[in-house]
């Protein structure tokens, strides 16, 4: 019987990889993401331009991802009052506001254009970030508080080496789903900064790799 313990474990592993992947996609090479113009790269420190982006918000309460997640998730596979399933998107964002945590999945602009369906739960709320300009650094890893107080850390530090004024609380940008392997994973912090010029050529435009 021990013998066919771990086949039936792994057949079970990799049948809900399986469903998931169906459903979220197995990369975020496969899921749609802003585009955005970066007008300044210093090793992996970038500023970014990004436009103006349609959300679905809610509240994080307690430790970890789960409970957002799990309300957003349920919205863009049916839980809204057209049953509609809506396209998993990347990243999922984490504002660390102090009074109040939230997560956000960024709406398909197709979506957008037709309309939203509304939400049947009601701790999922629709809200809209302007076109403006961020600082990000890319970090590899789990999401844990020492990995994100470590990016803030760095990134805080580069833009007042840079006399960049930042403003706001930071933003995490989480690219891959959760079977991903730590060390290819994508995770970016973000903080809104106030206009400077356009330094050096433009690096890039398009979506993140």
């Amino acid at each position: 019987m021990k013998r066919q313990t771990l086949p039936i474990i792994l057949a079970s592993t990799l049948a809900v990889g399986f469903l998931i992947s169906k459903l979220v996609g197995t990369s975020r090479a496969a899921t749609e993401t802003p585009d955005y113009k970066v007008v300044r790269s210093d090793g992996k420190f970038e500023i970014r331009d990004y436009p103006a982006l349609s959300l679905a918000t809610t509240s994080m309460e307690g430790v970890g991802m789960n409970g957002g997640f799990g309300r957003l998730f349920r919205f863009i596979t049916g839980s809204n009052v057209s049953s509609e399933k809506i396209q998993m998107t990347t990243p999922v964002l984490i504002n660390t506001a102090s009074n109040q945590r939230t997560m956000s999945f960024i709406m398909p602009g197709k979506v957008v254009e037709k309309g939203l369906p509304r939400p049947s739960e009601e701790n999922v709320r629709f809200g809209r970030v302007e076109a403006a300009r961020f600082a990000v650094l890319r970090f590899r890893g789990g999401r844990t508080d020492g990995n994100e107080k470590e990016a803030v850390g760095k990134l805080t530090a580069w833009l007042a080496a840079q006399k960049i004024a930042g403003k706001g609380d930071p933003i995490f940008a989480y690219y891959d789903p959760p079977w991903t392997p730590l060390f290819m994973r994508r995770n970016e912090v973000m903080i809104l900064v106030e206009e400077i010029p356009d330094l050096g050529r433009e690096d890039l435009q398009n979506r993140p790799d």
